[in-house]
């Protein structure tokens, strides 16, 4: 039997009104064992390892992940693939079992040392990466596949005419568009009121336009259907935009779980400032109470904190807006690409062996190949790892051409 035969599956959102009645099914106990109010932490995850089947003795998938999620919570997971975000919804979901650690669903044991509830048992939603549809089904029947037998229907009335998709009730899957697939695909997730929705990339397979607007009501659709959830992405920006907290993995690692203002102001890790923010890592050496790198000077923002004086390596962390690009024939730096972002420009900066990025203005229009100087910005903000501490660059020797003037 597949993954999505055991739970009602699918991708995602919109948020029309309902009426009162419908409001009020909204809060129907789930289909499974799983009842009753939701504790603050509904999901709680505590030391949990896991390796796949036939994997050594050191291959671990996950190795000791602590996470909370909140009673109405989305929390979204980062990390590049192969990290584990996957494996974690699954193991949520009890397709997999934990090779160490637990899992509590509120406030009770779904798996454990002793303990393993099944699937259609734990009061959760699973919405795979594809809207796994039943092409031979209609709209109403796709929604109503998760409910029991004999189980009024009144929610998933509610939940078609929430999402967008009343009056669709008779079409086949290949008769609706995409976004309306997903939004049939959330629906049939929702219908047997599970607590806890589990997303495994629900926006990568739409178009920027549909992709865009339907991750915006997500959380709002979830709130109105009274259920937490957690979503896997691979766009640090879709997660910043729309999640509670958001986590970074790394190698089954969790490095730092927090809502994203703090998730870009204080960046546990400098794997985490690197991938969510796209930032320059560099590495640096103390020289006094300075810290040198190839693009300039640094201390630390606090006059009264010591620098480390030791020859252990360290690394600096600054954003590409803090960098500026003085051009030059013989300079040391070349642009090997660049990107349009609409506001702005974003290239790529070849310096030695550090390929670094730099966000500049409109005006800074400059060529492939172009060749230059990179330095830091005076007076603009990085941090230092390990430790996290805050540093400020240094203003340097040499005047910045107009960036708005021809090379």
């Amino acid at each position: 039997m597949r993954d999505w035969d055991l739970m009602a599956s699918s991708t995602t959102i919109a948020t029309p009104a309902a009426t009162p009645a419908a409001t009020a099914a909204t809060t129907a106990s789930s289909t499974g064992e799983l009842t009753g109010r939701a504790p603050r932490d509904h999901v709680r995850i505590d030391d949990l390892w896991y390796r796949y089947p036939g994997r050594d003795v050191s291959g671990w998938t996950l190795k000791g992940i602590d996470l909370v999620l909140g009673a109405g919570e989305l929390v979204g997971l980062l990390g590049p693939s192969g990290c584990g975000k996957t494996t974690l919804l699954r193991l949520i979901a009890g397709f997999e079992r934990p090779g160490r650690g637990s899992i509590s669903i509120g406030g009770q044991q779904v798996a454990g040392p002793d303990r393993l509830l099944p699937p259609e048992r734990r009061g959760v939603g699973m919405v795979f990466q594809d809207d796994a549809l039943f092409p031979h089904l209609d709209a109403w029947r796709n929604a109503c596949f998760g409910l029991r037998r004999g189980q009024d229907t009144a929610r998933v009335a509610w939940l078609l005419d929430l999402l967008g998709l009343g009056g669709l009730e008779r079409r086949y899957p290949h008769e609706l568009s995409g976004g309306q697939r997903q939004r049939l695909a959330m629906a049939r997730a929702l219908a047997p009121s599970p607590s806890v929705v589990l997303l495994d990339e629900p926006f990568s397979n739409l178009d920027v336009e549909v992709r865009l607007r339907l991750r915006s009501e997500l959380p709002a659709v979830l709130a109105r259907c009274g259920a937490s959830g957690l979503m896997v992405t691979h766009d640090p920006e879709e997660a910043l935009a729309i999640c509670d907290r958001v986590g970074v993995l790394r190698d089954g690692v969790l490095h730092q779980c927090a809502p994203p203002r703090e998730l870009v102001d204080q960046p546990a890790t400098a794997f985490v400032g690197q991938f969510v923010l796209q930032s320059n890592l560099l590495p640096a050496r103390w020289r006094g109470r300075r810290l040198q790198t190839v693009l300039g000077d640094l201390e630390l923002r606090s006059r009264g904190e010591d620098g480390h004086a030791s020859s252990e390596p360290v690394e600096v962390m600054v954003r590409p807006q803090a960098l500026e690009f003085l051009p030059e024939e013989e300079g040391p730096a070349w642009i090997t690409g660049r990107e349009f972002l609409g506001r702005e420009w974003l290239y790529q900066v070849q310096l030695g062996d550090h390929r670094l990025r730099w966000r500049a203005p409109l005006e800074a229009d400059h060529p492939h190949g172009r060749r230059g100087r990179l330095r830091f910005r005076a007076d603009e903000s990085a941090l230092l790892f390990p430790g996290g501490r805050s540093l400020v660059t240094l203003p340097q020797g040499g005047r910045a051409e107009s960036l708005s003037s021809p090379p």
